[in-house]
């Protein structure tokens, strides 16, 4: 073996030493900096072969959890974390053994994400994004009869607002300037106020957004941010990435998860106490994971406390259109800083919305924007600038946006049944979430508040002390361990409300209210066996 090597390494040296003098011959093939002598090279591989033949250990890798940025280790997102790991493998087993968990198949109720769990999307939409992305379509006699009259004519306004009228090209980097008029066209329609399409910047989702923002506002682990507790965990997690603090204002559950001016106050006063320049409040209206929709008085004092403490408002909208009971309404927070007569100079605002939400749900497609308004140019040529790194958001997602903020009209062709589709989805998530309130409500130690709005519902769980101690003994947070325990019994995927803060002491999970109407009648039956057998099993 010994000489095989020898042999081999003696073939290596002889052909590096012609590489060599080829390139002493052919100077073009080799830069100054790297021209090293033969010597050299042998010595590096003679070295290389030495570690090799030897018995010492290899080189360390050359990143490893403990080397890599510490802000990423901190950062977390429980929507897609270690129960939904779980179920992943757990559907894999079933597909390999059939038959092998108590359960045919796993019922994803982590995550908004409509159209994997059937939502079928919106014909309009559709038809206007299938002519964009083929033009040649329009041309041809078949599509008159395929596609409806509005969509033809809405494709070829957007492609006259496309550079080149492709949908593959970069656009501006704020996104197509036809596509923000539109746009600012429909929230000027939806809050009587004008709106300003260079004031808007589509994004992939709103989460890029909200990136973008952190990204202006956190300096270093001194600036902080206002976030509701529970939150979404984008906030938590995108403030961890970008090195700043969250500062925790905690929504009051007995009080349908509202939103006090006090605690605000409390938390604001405290984190200043502990040297922390706080620098946005952020508002999620409709609630996540909460379903709370709140009242324009209450958005009202968040705006007068806002301008009071000199706080950029970041308003996370994305759930403006899901709202299900008759008594609440949504309103916009610049509808509200308007309406209350703020301008401009008196606040500083930036409102999200998403294609991902609402009765669309075309998570897939990336679509979104932000309104930024009261910011000096100075400023706003920043945020171009960070926009301008992603050179532009994709493009399919651009013109979603604007069809969601501007729908077929009465007297167009696709009216009726784009409305049809609409409110048939808005009226199944009411019912979907009334169902699944009440089978909640009626467990033993469960209380879970309307939903109002939004995706989900956020039931508080009393667990006995025997299941806690459980918990402990395996590591793990309570209601982690009682939502992987649900997972490997009935196949039903939740998220702990660990992962999106709670009161000390008390324990949550998320559920979504999206599994189609034909599904929820079998959530609620495996869900209800299970707490039955967990709570007898763990019972003090």
């Amino acid at each position: 073996m010994r000489r095989f090597v020898i042999r081999r390494v003696r073939s290596l040296l002889d052909r590096s030493n012609q590489h060599h003098h080829h390139y002493k011959n052919n100077p073009f093939l080799i830069s100054s900096s790297s021209s090293s002598s033969s010597s050299q090279y042998q010595s590096r591989f003679l070295s290389s072969t030495s570690v090799l033949g030897s018995s010492s250990s290899s080189m360390a890798p050359a990143v490893t959890v403990d080397t890599i940025n510490p802000k990423v280790l901190k950062c977390e997102y429980a929507v897609r974390g270690e129960i939904v790991t779980l179920a992943q493998r757990l559907q894999q087993d079933l597909k390999d053994n059939p038959g092998s968990h108590p359960f045919d198949e796993i019922l994803y109720c982590n995550i908004g994400n409509p159209q994997s769990l059937g939502q079928q999307p919106l014909t309009f939409f559709r038809e206007v994004l299938a002519l964009c992305d083929h033009p040649p379509i329009l041309d041809k006699s078949e599509t008159q009869g395929l596609f409806s009259t509005d969509a033809i004519a809405r494709a070829w306004q957007i492609l006259d607002q496309i550079p080149g009228g492709a949908t593959g090209a970069y656009s501006h980097s704020q996104g197509i300037k036809g596509l923000r008029d539109t746009i600012a066209a429909g929230i000027e329609a939806r809050d009587g106020f004008p709106a300003d399409p260079n004031d808007i910047f589509l994004t992939d989702g709103a989460s890029v957004g909200v990136h973008m923002m952190m990204q202006l506002l956190i300096r270093s682990e001194k600036d902080g941010i206002l976030c509701p507790i529970p939150q979404y965990p984008l906030y938590s997690a995108s403030i961890a990435l970008h090195g700043g603090t969250l500062v925790p204002y905690y929504l009051d559950e007995a009080a349908g998860w509202g939103l006090e001016i006090s605690e605000l106050k409390k938390q604001l006063e405290d984190a200043r106490a502990k040297g922390i320049t706080v620098r946005a409040l952020c508002v999620i209206n409709p609630g996540n994971p909460t379903g709370q929709v709140l009242a324009e008085e209450n958005l009202r004092e968040i705006v007068e406390f806002s301008k009071q403490e000199g706080l950029v408002l970041l308003a996370d909208e994305v759930y403006q259109e899901n709202v299900y009971v008759p008594e609440k309404s949504f309103h916009s927070l610049k509808k509200v800083s308007r309406s209350m007569g703020y301008g401009e100079e008196d606040i500083s605002l930036v409102s999200f919305q998403s294609v991902s939400k609402g009765y669309y749900g075309e998570c897939g497609k990336r679509g979104g924007y932000m309104e930024i308004t009261g910011f000096s140019p100075d400023v706003r040529e920043q945020i171009y600038k960070v926009a301008s790194v992603n050179l532009c958001s994709n493009i399919t997602g651009q013109i979603l946006a604007s069809l969601v903020m501007s729908p077929p009209k009465v007297g167009d062709e696709s009216y009726d049944s784009y409305c049809a589709e609409r409110d048939g989805i808005l009226s199944s998530l009411a019912r979907r979430a009334k169902t699944l309130e009440d089978a909640l409500n009626s467990l033993e130690g469960v209380t879970c508040n309307k939903a109002e709005g939004a995706m989900y519902l956020f039931p508080r769980i009393q667990l006995p002390q025997k299941a806690i101690k459980a918990a402990e003994a395996a590591n793990s947070a309570p209601d982690a361990f009682y939502c992987r325990h649900l997972l490997n019994a009935t196949g039903i995927v939740v998220v702990p409300g660990s992962g999106f803060g709670q009161v000390p002491g008390t324990w949550h999970f998320r559920c979504t209210i999206l599994p189609q109407e034909d599904k929820i009648p079998a959530i609620v039956s495996r869900l209800t066996d299970f707490h039955k057998k967990f709570m007898d099993e763990y019972r003090d």
